[in-house]
């Protein structure tokens, strides 16, 4: 039976760690969830963690992992329950070290994603994951959450940008594992079982990042479509044209314009009327190779075969950042818009476009509403919302919300997708694991958790509900 963090536990606990609860601690950033906090407790390195870590298990109280809170699935707050000890990460920020020839960066938790993008390119090299929140997300979050990001389809997911962890344990042990190999077959990869593991498995205190050469060239262009069906045929074009070069493909439906207009008024759109679909696509070429007329040459190629109708290839650095900046401030738009329900989902390639239509002629049968799909399309995650019609509150939906979700879902897992593509469990979605993971997968996932947390203090509720 796990108890709250109070005074007996602070007494326990390092020197200096222990900091004010203040509300920034217990809030996520959709604000469906309001947390608690008996204590919170920010350790310097990791030591200080490994001991708070054994005191709670002495004293058998929840611990909850915070990095920079932008999570959307609630994996940062524990609703109810006991109150937990909230360990914050914000102390430990130290890049340990870097090895700029052998492609690594060692990086501690805390350490924003911007800060250790920031810190690759001053050696000449890439972090190439990125994120809306990248300002605020933090290195230990990033990899609990698997993270993924608008440049998954050339470089894949943060499990894909890590070769080693150090953490500590749910007994306060501390596995020292910041391996810099690209191959090693020493047994069971504890890695990837804690990446993606959102806490409940141990702390994450620092990583072994991939770090990616900078391409010489590259190139943005934001071209229109007809529809999520000729945008894949598109994608497999360009892949097709410039092999292992595209690095982000990015559906955008017209609605998602139109929110933007909305919400950003004084944003400069490059098409005066919006179109129902468009692609933006980043490309990233070896010196010796022009990014514009690789682009040029898909824009020629696409109107030939039908698949584009107009477009725009940046002509200079500022102009793709602001075709850029347009997909950025699609959540923003969104948020001023209030979503009904939110769905981070996954298909096979295959069948995205099918899953779009269908879900779009079921939809219209169930009230007044406006979708906004939008994602990324190149590696099969769309971000599938729905919003109130206009003159209407998402509260006038509230008692449809959940089924709508359901059902959504239903029909991702039925193509083989996913209900959760890149934003995690956390404890908004941990019923949906229970409900549609694979028996024999749920078990060994229980079984994984109670060999490692066996007093179950490790962000209890968060992933297996």
């Amino acid at each position: 039976m796990l108890i709250p963090a109070d005074k007996t536990l602070a007494a326990a606990l390092p020197a200096g760690v222990l900091r004010d609860p203040s509300p920034a601690y217990t809030e996520e950033p959709r604000g469906r969830y309001h947390g608690q906090a008996g204590l919170v407790a920010a350790p310097r390195d990791t030591q200080e963690c490994a001991a708070i870590i054994r005191a709670c298990a002495a004293a058998r109280v929840p611990v909850v992992p915070r990095g920079g809170g932008t999570g959307l699935v609630g994996g940062q707050v524990m609703t109810d329950g006991p109150a937990p000890l909230i360990l914050s990460m914000e102390r430990m920020t130290a890049i340990r070290d870097t090895f700029a020839e052998e492609g690594v960066m060692i990086a501690e938790s805390g350490v924003t994603l911007q800060a250790a993008r920031q810190a690759a390119a001053g050696v000449g090299r890439q972090f190439p994951l990125s994120l809306a929140s990248q300002g605020s997300a933090q290195i230990g979050g990033v990899l609990s959450t698997n993270a993924g990001g608008v440049n998954v389809l050339r470089y894949g997911n943060a499990r894909a940008l890590c070769l080693g962890l150090e953490a500590v344990l749910p007994d306060g042990s501390v596995m020292h594992d910041l391996k810099r190999l690209r191959k090693d077959n020493t047994g069971y990869d504890l890695r990837d079982l804690l990446i993606g593991a959102e806490g409940t498995l141990g702390i994450i205190t620092a990583a072994s990042l991939v770090l990616a050469p900078v391409p010489a060239e590259t190139g943005v262009a934001m071209l229109v479509v007809d529809s999520p069906a000729a945008a894949l045929s598109l994608l497999s074009l360009a892949q097709a044209r410039m092999a292992g070069g595209v690095t982000a493909f990015e559906l955008i439906s017209g609605q998602s314009l139109h929110f933007l207009d909305a919400a950003f008024p004084d944003m400069r759109q490059p098409f005066d009327t919006r179109p129902d679909w468009l692609v933006l696509i980043e490309v990233g070429l070896p010196a010796g190779l022009s990014a514009d007329a690789a682009l040029e040459g898909l824009f020629t190629a696409g109107t030939e075969a039908g698949l584009v109708h107009d477009g725009v290839i940046a002509q200079s650095g500022q102009q793709g950042a602001d075709l850029w900046a347009l997909r950025e401030h699609i959540p923003l738009a969104n948020r001023h818009i209030g979503a009904i329900a939110s769905h981070d989902i996954s298909l096979p390639l295959s069948e995205v476009a099918r899953f779009i239509d269908d879900a779009g002629a079921w939809l219209a049968g169930q009230g007044d509403m406006r979708v906004n799909c939008f994602g990324h399309l190149g590696d099969g995650n769309l971000h599938y919302n729905l919003f109130p019609a206009a003159g209407r509150t998402r509260d006038d939906y509230e008692t449809i919300r959940r089924d709508l979700s359901r059902r959504l879902h239903e029909m991702v897992v039925a193509r083989g997708g996913s209900f959760s593509a890149e934003h995690g469990v956390g404890r908004l979605k941990a019923a949906d694991l229970a409900r549609w993971a694979d028996p024999a997968r749920l078990a060994a996932m229980r079984a994984i958790k109670g060999a490692l947390d066996p007093l179950g203090i490790m962000n209890p509720g968060a992933v297996l509900a």
